[in-house]
């Protein structure tokens, strides 16, 4: 508990100065505080042998500072990669009706989700659902079945048993 306790007091002494630092480094305050937050969070897994160190700070700022790097240089290799590849494909405008359905499935368990989506969207055939998902072929007819009773009732549509696998 003692140990916990240091940490604690040393994040609340130190956080606002090290994000101070970073956030000119970033540019992004949002990024800034994701980097100082996972350099902490290295920090207390070894708070036993940071804690005594005489500047325990300066472990926290170079680790949060290496973390800012890679992703500036992740950002930069994604970006190169992009101009590479040209600019992406036009893709038309979302309807009101998918919409709609992106929300109904957001409800359902994942299993049923997917289920739904790799039989009905990408028009997958229930053994290939059911080995794409790890489970028996009975297994995803009883998800895509509760699937189907779900969504149409959350899209108040009469649930069509000719489309039933």
């Amino acid at each position: 508990m003692a140990d916990s306790q240091g940490f604690e007091e040393f994040y609340i002494a130190t956080v606002g100065r090290l994000l101070g630092q970073l956030f000119p480094v970033t540019g992004d305050l949002h990024e800034a505080e994701e980097v100082v937050q996972e350099a902490f969070a290295r920090a207390s897994t070894r708070w036993a042998r940071l804690r005594d160190y005489d500047v325990p700070e300066a472990w926290v700022r170079r680790v949060a500072m290496n973390l800012a790097a890679d992703r500036h240089r992740r950002h930069h290799r994604q970006v190169a990669a992009l101009h590479r590849v040209g600019p992406p494909p036009s893709v038309p405008p979302v309807s009101v009706d998918a919409l709609a359905l992106v929300h109904a499935l957001g409800t359902l368990p994942i299993k049923q989700r997917q289920a739904i989506v790799l039989y009905y969207l990408v028009d997958l055939p229930v053994e290939e659902v059911a080995a794409t998902l790890g489970a028996r072929a009975g297994t995803v007819k009883s998800w895509l079945a509760r699937g189907r009773r779900t969504l149409a009732a959350r899209l108040g549509e009469p649930e069509e048993v000719g489309n039933a696998p």
